[in-house]
């Protein structure tokens, strides 16, 4: 007979690829920010918003590095990063053709509610991805989603700024910078920085969202759902302003990791569950929690 502890060791068997993935395009951009597109057919079919992969960076380090899936299709998925460390900087190298090996896609994704299509996505920094993937399963849901994606970065945007032509109720017209994927997809989104970028919210992502919040109705409101994903101190924030509001939300947590895969338990943080705190995996119990459970 299977215990609970075994089945729950079992739970991502069968789940988890490792595939030595082509690079299929690199693109540098400001700020020691890349874009890569990889080859990776078994991955990008069971891949869904807020899951990740593990990436060896250069046959040197065998240490891999956890990426959040920003976009899958076909047989490919991209993921962003920004250059922290030696390992990610050797994987600045990698070039159309070179192979890297891929273990993924880990986690536990965002999970879509029908009955709050009002969906705020609030990406920080490289927390950015999984918003634009969850953007994109809601453009691709034969269900109506009415998605707002507010994306602040300390550094130049990983993409060339453009005046969005969709009007967002709430928000000052001089705030018109957006995000040209989101763009094209019919997605209405801002975007925030301190560092006055040109037509950019001055300020932070929760201030803005809180501004938006605000203009809603009672009954606007109660069809929100947020999601978030980028540094600690934003999600603390934003869970902050759901309580505040009483909204729902899930945010997807960022962690140092090593296996990746729940062995090493490196990736814990505390939980609040029915039967009491708990330490709870990032790589495979998460990365996406319930703000309102997780201990900040």
């Amino acid at each position: 007979m299977i215990t609970a502890a075994q089945q729950e060791a079992q739970r991502n068997r069968d789940t988890i690829f490792v595939e030595e993935s082509k690079v299929l395009s690199h693109e540098a951009w400001p700020g020691d920010q890349h874009i890569l597109r990889l080859q990776a057919p078994k991955c990008a079919a069971a891949a869904r918003a807020g899951m990740f992969v593990h990436i060896t960076c250069d046959e040197e380090l065998p240490m891999r590095r956890p990426l959040s899936i920003m976009r899958a299709a076909d047989d490919w998925i991209e993921v962003l990063y920004k250059v922290v460390g030696e390992g990610l900087h050797l994987l600045t190298r990698k070039t159309p053709g070179d192979v890297v090996s891929l273990l993924g896609p880990i986690g536990q994704p965002f999970r879509l509610h029908h009955e709050r299509s009002k969906a705020l996505l609030i990406g920080g920094g490289v927390g950015i991805p999984p918003m634009i993937y969850i953007a994109d399963e809601m453009r691709q849901d034969p269900h109506e989603w009415h998605p707002l994606a507010i994306l602040g970065s300390e550094v130049p945007f990983p993409f060339e700024l453009q005046s969005s032509s969709l009007t967002v109720s709430g928000i000052d017209e001089t705030v018109s910078s957006t995000m040209p994927l989101l763009e094209n997809w019919g997605i209405p989104a801002r975007l925030t920085s301190l560092q006055r970028f040109a037509g950019c919210y001055d300020g932070y992502v929760t201030d803005l969202a809180d501004r938006w919040l605000q203009n809603l109705d009672d009954t606007e409101r109660d069809g929100v759902e947020i999601f978030a994903c980028g540094p600690t101190p934003m999600l603390r924030s934003v869970a902050e302003l759901a309580a505040r509001y009483k909204l729902p939300c899930q945010v997807s947590l960022e962690e140092f990791m090593a296996c990746a895969v729940g062995g090493c338990a490196g990736c814990t943080v505390m939980i609040e569950t029915p039967a009491g705190p708990a330490m709870k995996r990032v790589c495979v119990d998460g990365p996406v929690f319930d703000a309102a459970t997780v201990v900040w």
